[in-house]
């Protein structure tokens, strides 16, 4: 059983602290994005320094008070609000932002947890470099929750998710310790890589204080275009396309459906459109060239080559940052789009690239056989992960659907596992997917899950009820 942070051991903590370390939970960290369920009292302890984390972590310990690790709130799967139990602990990283070296030469950079996303690319910009990690939510997102969630993205597809992009880790464990695996090592042999562990692990594990992170060479040449598609298996072909002409510098690859354009219309139509008569499927593409390719170009050739093949018909290649940044703008936006139309119910889905078109055929009936439905499905193509969102016929509330929810996630999570997909693509579980991981997940993963959690965190503090039930 734990206990709540209450007035007791909030004076107990403020003691071993400095100053200005503990105080309430302000509204901000008790909410979540989509504003679903909210955390409705909690003790909030802002650390400087690693060896106050140790100390916030020994004490929640000694007190049995559960522990919430914050980042920037982003999260859209629960992680970070805790509605039931004892008030929590919620500690933010927010104050441990310092860049604590770079080396260009190594591709290297070590940050803390509570630098921004926006922060880290900027720090790796000053130095000649690249983080490619790249969110819609970066200028909030912060790089301990990044780490967390093992975020994706739109450049997974060329550089991975922040696993690949991570490393070495320092943390504190769930009774205070403190693992110093800060190192700028790609090749370590020795032992079981907990580095790997706490990634993605979303602070049930341990709580990640900062992080060695790669970085790469800058492309010479970006490109950019959106191209109208046949639909998913044209898409598809279509990169490998993009992939073969480009030798593989195919950044990222978005998927977009003429539903989620004509939301855009609907809800902000300043945004400019490239196409006027909207396709029902089109692909966002980036390219990074090296020195001696153009590509303009290069994009050209790549449209060349996928209109004899029927695959694409028409296509707008940006010309100058502009003109790009138009384009990424409609594809920024579409969860914008989302948000104010209203969604019934949404899905972060991935799916092996070979699946996704009897995916998208079969889905679309299954759920119109639920009702009325408008769907947008847009995502990360190149790596296979859609946002399979479902909506309210036009002109009606997403309230007046509430009760069908459950029944479509089910219908969508079903055809995804049998297809050999998974139901949490880059959101992670939180605490709003602890029942679709006891259904679709290994029993000898979760059996595996379950043991790293109860030798790691035997007292059940950090993040309590998030990815495996309490």
């Amino acid at each position: 059983m734990l206990n709540p942070a209450d007035a007791a051991f909030a004076e107990t903590l403020a003691a071993r602290l400095p100053e200005g370390t503990i105080g309430p939970a302000e509204p901000r960290y008790l909410e979540e994005p989509r504003r679903r369920a909210a955390t409705p009292a909690a003790l909030l302890a802002r650390p400087r320094s690693t060896a106050e984390v140790a100390e916030i972590v020994r004490t929640c310990a000694a007190e049995r008070v559960g522990l919430i690790p914050w980042g920037g709130g982003t999260g859209l799967v629960l992680g970070q609000v805790m509605p039931e139990g004892p008030a929590p602990l919620i500690l933010s990283l927010e104050r441990m932002a310092a860049l604590r070296g770079i080396w260009p030469e190594e591709g290297l950079m070590i940050a803390e947890a509570g630098m921004t996303l926006a922060d880290a690319q900027a720090a790796a910009e000053g130095a000649g470099r690249l983080f490619p990690l790249s969110l819609a939510s970066e200028g909030t997102a912060r790089i301990g929750g990044n780490l967390a969630t093992n975020a994706g993205g739109v450049a997974v597809l060329r550089y991975g998710n922040a696993r690949e992009l991570c490393l070495g880790v320092e943390a504190v464990l769930a009774d205070g310790s403190v693992f110093h695996g800060l190192k700028r090592l790609r090749k370590d042999n020795t032992g079981y890589d907990l580095k790997d562990l706490l990634i993605g692990s979303e602070g049930t594990l341990g709580v990640i204080i900062a992080a060695t992170l790669r970085l790469f060479p800058r492309p010479a040449g970006v490109g950019t275009a959106m191209l109208a598609v046949a639909g998913p298996a044209a898409a598809l072909r279509l990169l490998t396309i993009a992939q073969e002409r480009t030798g593989g510098n195919v950044t990222s690859f978005e998927l977009i459906s003429g539903q989620g354009l004509r939301f855009l219309d609907e809800t902000m139509p300043e945004l400019r459109q490239p196409f006027a008569d909207r396709p029902e499927w089109s692909v966002l593409a980036e390219i990074g060239l090296p020195p001696g390719l153009d590509p303009e170009t290069v994009l050209g050739e790549i449209y060349e080559a996928a209109e004899a093949e029927a695959l694409v018909v028409d296509a707008v290649i940006a010309s100058g940052e502009g003109q790009r940044r138009a384009l990424w703008d409609l594809r920024e936006n579409l969860p914008e789009g989302n948000r104010r139309i209203g969604a019934v119910v949404s899905h972060d889905i991935s799916l092996p690239l070979s699946e996704i078109a009897g995916f998208l055929d079969r889905a679309g009936p299954a759920v119109a056989a639920l009702g009325p439905f408008r769907i947008n499905c847009f995502g990360h193509l190149g790596d296979g992960n859609l946002h399979y969102n479902v909506f309210p016929p036009k002109g009606g509330r997403a309230a007046d659907h509430a009760g069908k929810a459950g029944e479509i996630t089910r219908v969508v999570h079903d055809l995804v596992h049998e297809l050999g997909g998974s139901v949490s693509a880059e959101h992670g579980i939180g605490r709003a997917k602890v029942g679709d991981l006891e259904r679709y997940g290994d029993p000898a993963k979760l059996a595996a899950m379950r043991a790293l959690k109860a030798a790691l965190d035997p007292l059940g503090i950090l993040n309590p009820g998030a990815v495996l039930r309490g």
